[in-house]
């Protein structure tokens, strides 16, 4: 896996609705962030699940995977990058089982640009108080070291895949 560089904050953006990811990446964009898109739930997992974001915005109905599911899978993974969940679903149960899945931060649609944008200032902020190494996906195991985010670990001296239950 290897690890991008940007001098900007790098955001994964998950959203099907081609007219909002324009908007939301022009303003974005504008406001220096580098941003990615994505339209289908399982890419978003396997973008997510590669490489480093600082922030993910996900929408909650995707085609293939929805967003609770992503979400889940992603800190079942260890893969602790602070996600906004920006929805239509907006009763108060939605936003409940957003964040009890894992989500930092729930934003129902509509929503005002300024909000969105101070919520991610405040994740952002959060992230890069955290202590070193909490965004890592490596632990010790045995006499080598098994990636939850690859899922791989060693055998033979090579990495494998290994086969998870979650």
């Amino acid at each position: 896996m290897k690890r991008k560089v940007f001098l900007q904050p790098n955001l994964l953006l998950v959203e099907d609705d081609n007219a909002l990811v324009l908007t939301l990446t022009d303003l974005l964009s504008s406001k220096g962030y580098q941003v990615e898109s994505v339209q289908d739930g399982q890419d978003a997992l396997d973008r997510a699940s590669q490489d480093d974001f600082d922030l993910i915005i996900l929408d909650v109905m995707l085609p293939r995977k929805d967003g609770f599911e992503i979400c889940r899978t992603l800190r079942k993974r260890a893969i602790q990058t602070p996600i906004i969940m920006l929805t239509a679903r907006g009763q108060v149960q939605d936003k409940v089982s957003g964040l009890n899945v894992g989500a930092d931060d729930y934003l129902a649609k509509p929503f005002d640009p300024a909000e969105l944008l101070a919520r991610i200032e405040a994740l952002l902020r959060r992230a890069a108080a955290a202590p070193a190494g909490r965004r890592d996906s490596t632990f010790p195991f045995g006499r080598g070291t098994v990636d939850f985010r690859t899922t791989q670990g060693p055998r033979g001296g090579k990495p494998v895949a290994i086969a998870a239950r979650w």
